[in-house]
């Protein structure tokens, strides 16, 4: 049914959402704010202009964004280099499942492409895909469908015959209105009632997503 599969990143193959929420506590303590973290709830999904416009609604037009993403950058850089960047249950066992398939395979994230290449060969996953298409690559970042009609068209086949691996609202509704079938594997958002009438499945992890194939 299926010739290609599209994976989000960041919530999906790894577990760096978590990293960045913990770096937003951390960095808005220090810089004054408060804890942050809970904003990552309301960011999932967007390239960094929506994040940048987020932050400036909520805390207002001064709010120093370049600053507070450097700041925490540096803190999610340094837990990376003492711990490693964890990777999400089950992703070598999908990967080599697919392809056994002989499936195409693409990454589609609103992270840089320089972040995306970095985190992928850490993992020494990098090979396994044809296509890394990220949020600089268009002009309207999730849930407009443009990344992953994109990935799509990088892999030269069909939304419609394409399945995407995503863990949030605004990456699933970018896939599925680019015409796609969407299975949710659930990160720091659980609860898919907003959602449900997209998706194509809804399993607890990768693992799952190749028992859900085979």
């Amino acid at each position: 049914m299926f010739q290609a599969v599209v994976f989000d990143m960041d919530g999906l193959m790894f577990d760096t959402e978590r990293m960045i929420q913990r770096s937003w506590d951390v960095v808005g303590v220090q810089m004054g704010f408060g804890k942050m973290g809970k904003d990552i709830y309301h960011t999932l999904g967007l390239n960094n202009a929506q994040r940048e416009q987020y932050f400036k609604d909520t805390y207002g037009e001064d709010f120093p964004y370049l600053e507070f993403r450097e700041n925490y950058r540096a803190e999610v850089h340094r837990v990376t280099m003492e711990r490693g960047t964890p990777v999400k249950k089950g992703l070598y066992e999908l990967l080599e499942v697919l392809r056994e398939k002989g499936l195409r395979l693409a990454v589609a994230t609103s992270s840089s492409y320089e972040s995306a290449k970095r985190l992928l060969e850490e993992a020494k996953v990098f090979a396994y895909f044809h296509a890394v298409v990220t949020g600089n690559m268009v002009e309207r970042s999730k849930p407009a469908p443009d990344i992953y009609l994109k990935a799509c068209e990088a892999l030269g086949v069909s939304p419609e015959y394409a399945l995407a691996l995503e863990d949030s609202y605004n990456g699933i509704r970018s896939a599925h209105a680019a015409g796609m079938k969407v299975i949710m594997v659930p990160d720091l958002l659980t609860d898919s009632s907003c959602v449900d009438a997209l998706l194509y499945g809804k399993v607890e992890s990768l693992a799952d997503v190749a028992e859900f194939l085979q």
